[in-house]
């Protein structure tokens, strides 16, 4: 029997959830890049006892979040922790330099990225459950509300073991046991526990991983977003604790 369900939004790699599936939980990946036809077929991974299901999701239409309120709603008791990545590429900082060509084009294209983001926070409101909605730093502070929490991935580290530390996908790419800096801000809500920091060593000047991901291609996106094991870890272990008991 699983232990409950966890929801990832705007989640394409997974690594957030492998945590929750290896202890038992049944996981549902929502992303717009998972393969419709796999996902009408259930695409997913089994994890010691629990799974991560892959499934497409347009997120960035309203009638989506209706549709996953009415399948999850009613399983509101069984739905234990929500989680979401929202697409920074319209609100990060670093892409400041573009923002006033893509106004041109659109007024309101910003506006339209937070309230993306608020979406994931109104529908997690709405399950009752304890969640985080990610993002590097960007306008989200200023056009809807300060984040709750900051941190670097180097800082959560140490929750790797030996045998974990270096990255099963991008070995290439991600430093191992996520020394790396990469400023990253939480917007929280329903009861969600920060983790403890036990950092390994900080890595110094700026982060030079990345610097092999060049070009916009959607795998470089991917890799640059993918969220850190050693957080994903320590979310688990500070946010499962108390369902567990």
């Amino acid at each position: 029997m699983t232990k409950g369900i966890v929801i990832s939004l705007y989640d394409f790699t997974g690594e957030a959830l492998k945590p929750w599936a290896d202890a038992g939980y049944t996981c549902y990946a929502f992303d717009i890049q998972h393969d419709w036809f796999e996902s009408t077929t259930v695409y997913s991974e089994k994890h010691v006892d629990g799974s991560i299901e892959y499934r497409h999701a347009d997120l960035h239409r309203i009638s989506t979040f209706r549709n996953l309120m009415e399948e999850f709603g009613d399983n509101g008791d069984q739905v234990v922790f929500g989680m979401a990545f929202p697409v920074c590429t319209d609100m990060a900082v670093s892409g400041a330099a573009h923002f006033k060509r893509k106004a041109e084009r659109d007024p309101d294209f910003q506006l339209k990225a937070v309230n993306h983001a608020k979406w994931c926070s109104y529908f997690f409101d709405d399950l009752g459950v304890p969640y985080f909605i990610e993002n590097p730093v960007s306008v989200l502070a200023s056009k809807w509300r300060l984040p709750d929490h900051r941190f670097q991935p180097y800082e959560y580290g140490e929750y790797l073991d030996d045998n974990e530390a270096v990255h099963p996908r991008w070995p290439d790419y991600i430093a191992e046991r996520d020394a790396y800096t990469k400023k990253t801000c939480l917007w929280t809500g329903g009861g969600f526990r920060m983790p403890t920091k036990i950092p390994t060593c900080k890595p110094t000047g700026y982060s030079t991983q990345h610097l092999k991901l060049g070009g916009k291609s959607q795998r470089t996106k991917d890799i640059r977003s993918a969220t850190p094991r050693g957080f994903a870890k320590a979310v688990y272990e500070a946010n499962s604790e108390e369902l567990e008991a």
